[in-house]
């Protein structure tokens, strides 16, 4: 099997397809992937030494961007496309598999015109810009969580969303629970690029907790923008805290902790569900067509989590909740519960199922 995978530009985008590309050397040895992604150095970090063919796509952005952006993200997408070609001619795929991100555009457009088996995946609740497009072209339409605007449904099917091999079985392991004599250890994740809003929410809050004298450890993904400051305003406030840009080991920082603090990206909200680690969302409100609070209510829905729009939180209303978690440990198990009830743990599995059989009928 030789699969080309496209996508990238963000944590949400890659891991699943990081996912999919480990699952499917798993269920056939021996495969080859290529993948297709950014030069960004996030995409650069998160595929070296996965033993992936790499390639970098020169294309924009359309969404979201000002006007001359967009029109020079416009005039780039000939040149990606004529890019994509050859990396495809070259390469040989069985397979082009698109996860997200504007790279996916040229991509599956120059698999059509070579005749390649096309498939896409979407994380989110609201299918991106270029998944949307792509959706009118491709063969076969994998989701994680019921779209609105939903895609074709003669070609749609809900797998849910794959995770990194680590975090799965970590997830088999299991969480340590710990009981109300021990200090919450609170995990506080801002996505990929890190959050300030949140940060600055979190750090304010646990300094009023611990001038209380609630107890909390902190394990806090941060974004580099903010690492330094809340090194130092942790320490100055006496609060025990492990600060760092980016966290490599999500699998170890997962099990290792009672409850999340989270923005509601899709592969973060997977993750959690397969972890069982129930969570308080913040949605970032800027996320194209405010994805995230859909994304997030699906969760609350399953009373696996808590959610407050960004404007609506302050310093002490999450204090709050915080103690609140503090005091009642059987909510956080409960909420646990709900959580992993709503993970889908076969997500790769079924990924590779569709990816197979498509092959198949292309030859």
């Amino acid at each position: 099997m030789r699969a080309a995978i496209a996508g990238g530009g963000t944590g949400g985008h890659l891991f699943p397809g990081i996912a999919l590309a480990n699952a499917l050397k798993h269920r056939e040895p021996g495969s080859e992937i290529l993948f297709i992604g950014t030069s960004r150095l996030l995409d650069q970090q998160a595929l070296q030494g996965q033993g992936f063919q790499l390639a970098a796509l020169a294309s924009g952005a359309l969404k979201g961007r000002g006007l001359g952006a967009r029109l020079r993200a416009l005039c780039s997408q000939p040149r990606a496309i004529w890019q994509a070609r050859r990396l495809l001619r070259q390469f040989r795929p069985d397979l082009v598999f698109g996860v997200g991100g504007y790279v996916t555009g040229p991509v599956l457009v120059a698999a059509k015109t070579l005749g390649v088996p096309t498939a896409i995946h979407e994380q989110n609740s609201v299918p991106g810009l270029a998944n949307r497009l792509a959706g009118h072209f491709v063969d076969r339409i994998c989701i994680s969580l019921p779209c609105r605007p939903a895609f074709p449904a003669g070609k749609t099917v809900q797998t849910g969303n794959p995770v990194r091999a680590e975090i799965v079985a970590a997830a088999r392991s299991g969480r340590r629970v710990r009981s109300a004599g021990e200090p919450l250890h609170l995990l506080v994740l801002g996505g990929s690029q890190g959050a300030h809003a949140v940060n600055e929410l979190l750090l304010a809050a646990l300094m009023l907790l611990h001038r209380q004298g609630l107890g909390i450890r902190v394990q806090h993904q941060s974004g580099q923008a903010d690492a330094e400051r809340l090194r130092a305003g942790y320490a100055a406030a006496g609060i025990e805290a492990q600060v760092t840009p980016f966290i490599m080991d999500m699998a170890a920082a997962y099990a290792a902790a009672d409850l999340a603090v989270s923005r509601a990206g899709a592969t973060t909200l997977a993750e959690l569900a397969l972890m069982g680690l129930p969570a308080i969302l913040v949605p970032y409100p800027y996320a194209a067509d405010d994805h995230q609070a859909i994304n997030a209510a699906y969760y609350a829905d399953g009373h696996a989590a808590l959610v407050f729009r960004e404007h609506e939180l302050s310093p002490e209303r999450l204090a709050a909740c915080l103690q609140d978690f503090v005091a009642d440990r059987g909510r956080l198990y409960e909420m646990g519960r709900a959580m992993r009830a709503l993970a889908r743990p076969d997500a790769a599995e079924r990924l590779v199922d569709e990816c197979l059989l498509l092959a198949a009928k292309g030859h």
